[in-house]
């Protein structure tokens, strides 16, 4: 293990001096251009190695699914500067906002991922892979890491490379996943998989909305915190796990609007209305095909009858040609199959005509 991250650490020196990147200018000054080539020059850090305080934690109730890494998540905003949230479903950052994700498996640090937005309007992404002594990050070549840690018997997760994070992040109707109006809610769903409980100091959707962080102020979003339209617990902690793990690539809006599934959660939508997920992919017949079902009777969702949803096989699945999601994951996520499964087996079926 020694051996192979020191190997690691080695190449990446070599792409970062073959490449040149460093930063142009201060980290967290809003005018931060390229990444630095260090985790600790990002501004993440206080010169005490202690979190600066100026980047605030926040945990998703609905955590995306990574191979059971744990994870922490900081996000800093501009001094003075407020989220527009005039379409509460698209977030859009000012200019200078940064993101970190931190990436653990066993106790041990092993990457942390940064977003930022440039003055320019754009998302940038990095990608730093923690040494072996923890004691600092190098900037991961572009193309990504792969296999950097076995976290099964014969499975490795791998760092991804920035071509990656944009199949999922430029799907999106924002372009930062896990800070959003559900996410941040304060009606915290107790069923959710994998759920994080809210530190002291952790960002809120309330706190937001107190601190004048939303533009417009949105004070209904602390008055009646949102949440996944459902009949029940199991069904609103499922959803709410397809919205988070899926609705990034699956929505209305981005590249496969096309295929007419969406499972992103919309807090625009009637409070009497049904999910997205619920009204596009029950009883829809997919492009996929379970395995051993005949194609007329299997379904995205099929009400009641879990080995003829195509969603539920796809989850299960991890062959290349077959899992969802695609990208980022080599292990089934076994408590949300569990959930989805009961999920499905309690919808009542279509009515005979």
């Amino acid at each position: 293990m020694r051996a192979r991250v020191a190997v690691i650490q080695l190449c990446i020196a070599f792409a970062i001096l073959a490449s040149g990147r460093i930063a142009l200018s201060q980290a967290g000054s809003g005018t931060m251009t390229v990444a630095p080539s260090r985790l600790s020059e990002t501004g993440l850090y206080a010169p005490d190695g202690s979190i600066d305080r100026r980047n605030l934690a926040y945990a998703p109730q609905y955590p995306l699914w990574t191979d059971g890494a744990a994870k922490a998540r900081w996000i800093r905003l501009p001094e003075g500067a407020a989220i527009d949230v005039s379409d509460v479903d698209a977030w859009r950052f000012p200019a200078g906002t940064i993101l970190w994700k931190e990436f653990a498996f066993g106790g041990r640090k092993i990457e942390t991922r940064m977003i930022w937005r440039t003055e320019a309007g754009t998302w940038e992404f990095a990608t730093y892979v923690w040494n072996e002594e923890q004691s600092d990050a190098l900037l991961a070549p572009a193309e990504g890491v792969p296999e950097v840690v076995e976290i099964a018997p014969g499975r490795r997760h791998s760092i991804p490379g920035i071509v990656d994070c944009l199949t999922c992040h430029a799907s999106s109707p924002s372009a930062v996943l896990g800070f959003n109006a559900l996410q941040l809610s304060d009606d915290r769903d107790p069923l959710a998989p994998h759920a994080e409980p809210l530190r002291p100091g952790m960002v809120t959707l309330r706190a937001l909305v107190d601190f004048g962080r939303l533009d417009p102020p949105r004070p209904e979003l602390a008055r009646d915190p949102p949440r996944i339209r459902a009949s029940d617990p199991v069904a609103r902690a499922a959803l709410g796990y397809l919205s988070a793990n899926c609705g990034h690539c699956h929505n209305g809006t981005g590249p496969l609007a096309r295929l007419g599934l969406s499972l992103l959660h919309d807090e625009a939508g009637e409070r009497g209305s049904p999910e997205p997920a619920l009204a596009t992919a029950r009883d829809a017949r997919g492009r996929y095909v379970v395995p051993g079902v005949a194609p007329e009777s299997s379904r995205v969702v099929a009400p009641g009858a879990p080995e003829h949803s195509a969603l539920l096989f796809r989850m299960e699945s991890r062959r290349p040609s077959s899992q969802m999601p695609p990208l980022g994951t080599v292990l089934a996520d076994a408590d949300a199959v569990r959930l989805v499964r009961a999920w499905i087996a309690g919808l009542a079926p279509a009515a005979e005509p």
